[in-house]
């Protein structure tokens, strides 16, 4: 593996350095080719912080001009 950063290439499956596929077929950049290994739960944490977050609640009730 590479120094430096780490991704996740959704097409092959595998953690790969900078040189690696295409950027739209990758998730990171990670610090360590642990992290990147788990892109897709790191990822769908992320997704479930956001989608719980008050600030960012698309579904909350809109104040009434």
């Amino acid at each position: 593996m590479s120094e430096g950063k780490f991704y996740y290439c959704t097409k092959h499956n595998t953690v790969e350095g900078e040189e690696g596929c295409r950027a739209a077929d990758r998730l990171g950049p990670y610090d360590t080719a642990e992290e990147a290994s788990h892109a897709y739960e790191i990822a769908a944490e992320r997704t479930k912080n956001w989608d719980n977050d008050p600030d960012w609640n698309d579904d909350a009730e809109q104040p009434k001009e």
